[in-house]
């Protein structure tokens, strides 16, 4: 073997320990098109081990165009809405050989920016951008162009979201399900309704209160109460107890999501009410969380994992002719304990 240099072992070393050159070792590292014969294949990875050599991913990436990453941003990694899509995403990667990357906006979207420029010079493979919308037309202008600047440099953008970008998308029925909540829950004799509608500019939110509205509206039910608030578990405690010190008179209140209910739950108690003797109350979503929740909450089930999963088989596979492909999503209604079927109207 040649004399190495002090330092770390790199790939001329491999190749010289190999007696083959160093393209034909970087060729067998790479993925390169240009395959390698199995024999110097073999030469090539038997004097990486016995050197102890670490390949560079970087410049691997550099080779390939891409690497094996794929991106997951999320607006809020401690809510089990983005748990679960979590869960579906790193399963389906396990199953193709790819490794997830986890990033949080902290519920600030401008950050989708900045994962998307480092994800794209990292030559990431893809990047999956799972939340809501908001209402920031200039916000969603410069998503766009950093999307297309992504997919442009040979990556993947797949959005679950609402289908506001030429991606592909899952988009969540949010509104058909909500107006179906509402439906059901008048069925069982509510009449009077407070909602707990999350941020104002917030397309998730804004599309699950329209869904209730048009749900009462349907069944010739008035308009509901509505109380704005942070779309986690303190803004649902703070609009439920904004709704209790109103003292609205309502007997079933909606959180458009199930972490908001949690936190409308415990104001509840708080303020020394009982569900759903003295209120009723239902989510959206089916988080896992509700399953240590009493009463049982009722909501509108989504099927979450899943979509990490179909969000992933988005990735791996091509759309035909290019076209840009959507997967739509849709909730199912559970009934629990807290709505019980309520005295006839």
């Amino acid at each position: 073997m040649n004399a190495m240099s002090p330092g770390p072992v790199t790939l001329q070393d491999v190749a010289n320990e190999a007696g083959v050159s160093l393209a034909t070792a970087s060729r067998a590292f790479n993925g390169s098109t240009r395959k390698v014969r199995q024999d110097l294949q073999e030469r090539v990875l038997i004097a990486a081990a016995k050197l102890n050599y670490a390949a560079n991913g970087p410049a691997q990436a550099m080779a390939r165009g891409r690497t094996n990453v794929v991106g997951l941003i999320v607006h809020d990694i401690a809510d089990p809405y983005f748990a679960a899509i979590a869960a579906g995403v790193m399963r389906a990667a396990e199953e193709a050989h790819l490794l997830v990357t986890l990033g949080s906006t902290m519920r600030r979207p401008e950050r989708e920016l900045d994962y998307l420029q480092v994800l794209r010079g990292q030559r990431s493979r893809a990047v999956i951008l799972a939340g809501s919308r908001v209402d920031d037309p200039e916000l969603l202008a410069r998503l766009r162009e950093e999307c297309e600047a992504f997919e442009r440099a040979g990556g993947r953008v797949v959005v679950i979201s609402q289908q506001k970008l030429p991606l592909d998308t899952l988009v969540v029925e949010n509104r058909s399900g909500a107006k179906a909540l509402a439906q059901q829950l008048a069925s069982l004799g509510y009449q009077r309704f407070a909602v707990l509608a999350g941020p104002a500019r917030l397309l998730t939110a804004r599309d699950r209160v329209q869904g209730i509205r048009e749900g009462l509206a349907a069944v010739g039910l008035p308009a509901p109460v509505v109380l704005h608030g942070a779309f986690t578990r303190d803004g649902g405690h703070d609009a439920m107890s904004h709704l209790l010190e109103s003292r609205a008179e309502v007997d079933c209140v909606v959180a458009v999501n199930d972490v908001m209910a949690v936190g409308a739950m415990a104001a509840c108690r708080d303020a020394g009410l009982h569900l759903p003797r003295d209120v009723a109350l239902a989510g959206f979503d089916d988080i896992a969380t509700l399953r240590d929740v009493h009463p049982k909450l009722t909501t509108v089930r989504l099927p979450l994992e899943r979509m990490g999963e179909i969000a992933l088989e988005l990735v791996t596979t091509a759309s035909a002719g290019g076209a840009h492909r959507t997967r739509r999503i849709r909730g199912e209604v559970l009934i629990r304990e807290s709505t019980p079927r309520h005295s006839a109207r």
